[in-house]
C-alpha cells in the first residue's frame, strides 16, 4: 500500500483567477484522487494593484470544495516571507511544489523555500513556465538564478525552459514534462448549442484566439492576417475572448484600419471557467499567433475540446501540435497566417484535425507530471 504523502502547493489559487490558479488547483486535486494529503498556500497579495495589468486579480466563481487553500503569502513583504516559511517548516511536508513563471516572484518563492528545506526533510519541486520572461526586465536572470538555488529540482514545460535550465545550473536534477490536459472546463457541448449560448449567427464560421492579450501573444499579426482577401471572401468570424493585458488602442486601430469591425467580435472580459467552454465549442479553429512563447496552457484547453490549432513556430509551441496532423505550424508572419487558415477551410479540415486532437491529448495527462516529480524525487 502507497504511504499517504503530505504535501502543499506554493502559488496561485482561488481567490485569485486565471491559467496559474486553475494548473495549480489541478494539480492538487490529482494528488489528492491519489490519496494524499495535499494543499496549497496562496497569495494574501499577489501583485500590488499598480503591478497588475487586468481589471481584477480575483475570482467571481465559488471556491473549489474539495482542496484546503490558506491564502497566506504576501509576494511583497520580506517578514511574511520569514512568517510562512517557518510556518510550513515546522508542518514538515514530504514534498513542497511551487509553480514558477516570473523573476519577480523568486525572493518570495525562494526565502521561504530555504526556510523550509532547513527542516532537513521537505523535498522541494519546481514546475517552471518560464525563466526568462517574454517581456524581459533588468536583473531577470539573477532572481531566476536566485529562485533555482534553492530548489531539489525542476520540472520544465517545454524543451525551450529545459535548454535554459541548463545555462542556470547544469547539475540541477531536472525533466521535461508538458504541460497537462486542461480537463476541468467541462464536457465539449455542440457547436449549434455553443452558437446559441453566445448568441452567435449559425450562418458564419468562427475562430478563436483565447486568453489574456499581450502583446507577445500577436494579436496585431492575426488582425493583419485576417484582412487578407482569401479570407474576407470567406463568411468567416474572428472571436478574440480574453482580457486585455496591455494597450487596447493599436488593436481597435487595426480593426479600424481594415475595416474588421463586422468580422472581429471582441469580448474582452475575463471569462470565467465555467463559460470558457462556450467559445471552444462555438470554433471550428484555436489560432495561437504568438511572436514568442514556452509552452501555453491555451493548447491544452484546445486538446481538450479535440480543436484543431493554428500555431507560429516560436519557442516550445512546435512540441505540442504536429504540423499538418491536429493544426498548422507557421511563421509569425500575417501572410502564412492567412495562408495556413485559408487552406484549413478549402481543404475542410476540421473534422480530420479534431480527430487527431483527439488521439493526440492523451499523452498530456496529469499522472505524467505527477510521474516527473516523483522521478525528481528519487
Amino acid at each position: 500500500m502507497t504511504t499517504r504523502r503530505k504535501i502543499v502547493l506554493i502559488g496561485s489559487a482561488h481567490p485569485l483567477r486565471g491559467g496559474l490558479a486553475t494548473f495549480n488547483e489541478r494539480l492538487i486535486r490529482e494528488y489528492r484522487n491519489m490519496g494524499d494529503d495535499a494543499s496549497i498556500y496562496t497569495f494574501s497579495l499577489q501583485y500590488p494593484s499598480l503591478l497588475f495589468p487586468g481589471k481584477t486579480q480575483y475570482s467571481s466563481e465559488a471556491a473549489p470544495a474539495d482542496i484546503p487553500i490558506f491564502v497566506k503569502v504576501n509576494s511583497i513583504n520580506p517578514i511574511n516571507w520569514i512568517k510562512v516559511g517557518l510556518e510550513l517548516r515546522k508542518q514538515k511536508h514530504d514534498l513542497v511544489i511551487v509553480k514558477f513563471w516570473i523573476p519577480f516572484m523568486a525572493p518570495c518563492f525562494g526565502t521561504i523555500c530555504r526556510i523550509i528545506k532547513s527542516n532537513k526533510h521537505s523535498r522541494i519541486i519546481t514546475i517552471i513556465d518560464n525563466l526568462i520572461p517574454h517581456e524581459k526586465r533588468i536583473g531577470d536572470r539573477l532572481l531566476s538564478g536566485y529562485w533555482i538555488n534553492s530548489v531539489d529540482g525542476c520540472v520544465a514545460m517545454s524543451r525551450s525552459v529545459l535548454t535554459d535550465l541548463e545555462s542556470f545550473d547544469p547539475l540541477k536534477p531536472k525533466q521535461y514534462c508538458p504541460h497537462p490536459l486542461y480537463d476541468n472546463f467541462g464536457d465539449p457541448i455542440s457547436k449549434s448549442e455553443a452558437l446559441e449560448r453566445l448568441k452567435l449567427d449559425p450562418a458564419y464560421k468562427y475562430m478563436l484566439f483565447f486568453g489574456f492579450i499581450r502583446d507577445y501573444k500577436g494579436l496585431d499579426l492575426l488582425l493583419e492576417a485576417f484582412a487578407d482577401i482569401r479570407l474576407r471572401n470567406m463568411k468567416l468570424k474572428l472571436l478574440v475572448a480574453g482580457e486585455f493585458y496591455c494597450d487596447p488602442a493599436p488593436y481597435m486601430e487595426l480593426i479600424k484600419q481594415h475595416h474588421l469591425e463586422d468580422q472581429v467580435i471582441m469580448s474582452n472580459d475575463f471569462i470565467p471557467d465555467s463559460k470558457v467552454l462556450n467559445y471552444f465549442c462555438a470554433s471550428d479553429l484555436v489560432v495561437q499567433p504568438y511572436k514568442s512563447a514556452t509552452q501555453s496552457g491555451v493548447t491544452q484547453i484546445a486538446y481538450h475540446f479535440n480543436k484543431p490549432m493554428i500555431i507560429t513556430d516560436v519557442g516550445g509551441l512546435a512540441e505540442f501540435v504536429p504540423d499538418g496532423k491536429v493544426g498548422y505550424l507557421v511563421k509569425p508572419e500575417p501572410s502564412e497566417i492567412a495562408s495556413a487558415i485559408n487552406r484549413f477551410y478549402m481543404e475542410k479540415k476540421e473534422t480530420e484535425f479534431s480527430s487527431n486532437a483527439a488521439d493526440e491529448k492523451m499523452k498530456y495527462s496529469w499522472g505524467t507530471m505527477i510521474n516527473a516529480i516523483d522521478n525528481l524525487l528519487g
